[in-house]
């Protein structure tokens, strides 16, 4: 018998066939649709990523086999040359990242020598899981997925080329939406994200580690997150680049679940 240790968060979306769809925007309040989950594994695929399913259970003296209780269970995805690799953690008691438990984690490794990720990237749930693939579009081809391309400007520009604004203090590293209800900056790191900077790990309360871009949305001054990310600062700016082009993207997404805190701020028309 399977015991979800989140069952808030199903692994399985929720029953769509008799919810009307919508193209809604912007695509930063527009939530996952209940299948974070599904649109980015679908993006594994199409990438040609392997794709394994670690269960771990228990199972009392003289308990039948079907009744074994599932405590967690890790979906991982690995690229071919297994540079990268993804992990579904939602079941296998995340950390929180804003308040919320993180759903998916990204990493990338210099080589294939080295066990240890250079950098990781962190997705809570109602982040859009087209904003996640995207970004997994810009990580899949990189001979070296680790290696830097450019500097923290290109995702500043990255939003601002869809309307973001600046921030006047830190217009080169800090940028919101229009509506000022969603932010992407580079500044601290949050505790326990993985890097492949070790010194990271040790920092004492009073030191500054390197930066790294966070971005989050928060529906109104002081409610709770609609979601959040957060990038190691190892992550390359350029594909951090490439989740903030999608973030901020125009382009409206299908939704058949509208989350209740931003519903009231989407734009929708009926899908035919």
């Amino acid at each position: 018998m399977e015991a979800p240790l989140y069952p808030e968060f199903p692994l399985q979306p929720p029953n769509l066939s008799e919810a009307q769809a919508f193209w809604v925007g912007p695509r930063y309040l527009a939530g996952d649709d209940g299948r974070l989950h599904e649109t980015v594994a679908d993006a594994f695929t199409r990438l040609g990523w392997t794709n394994l399913t670690i269960v771990r259970g228990r199972q009392e003296p003289d308990e039948a086999p079907e009744n074994r209780q599932v405590l967690r269970s890790t979906v991982l995805h690995i690229s071919p040359d297994t540079l990268r690799w993804a992990q579904w953690v939602l079941a296998d008691e995340p950390f929180l990242l804003g308040g919320l438990p993180i759903a998916w984690q990204i990493s990338a490794r210099t080589d294939t020598d080295s066990p240890l990720a250079a950098w990781s990237a962190y997705f809570t749930p109602d982040v859009p899981g087209e904003i996640v693939a995207d970004f997994l579009v810009a990580l899949d081809p990189r001979d070296q997925p680790a290696v830097p391309l450019g500097g923290p400007e290109l995702v500043v520009d990255a939003v601002t080329a869809h309307g973001w604004l600046r921030d006047i203090d830190h217009p080169g590293t800090v940028a919101m939406d229009p509506m000022f209800t969603t932010c992407l900056s580079l500044g601290d790191v949050p505790p326990l994200i993985q890097d492949g900077d070790p010194h990271t790990l040790t920092l004492a309360a009073d030191e500054t580690g390197p930066a790294g871009w966070q971005a989050w949305a928060e529906p109104a001054l002081g409610a709770p997150y609609l979601w959040a990310a957060s990038f190691s600062a190892g992550v390359p700016h350029d594909l951090v680049a490439a989740f903030a082009s999608s973030l901020s993207s125009t382009a409206p997404v299908l939704r058949h679940v509208l989350p209740e805190s931003t519903k009231d701020r989407l734009l929708r028309a009926p899908a035919r």
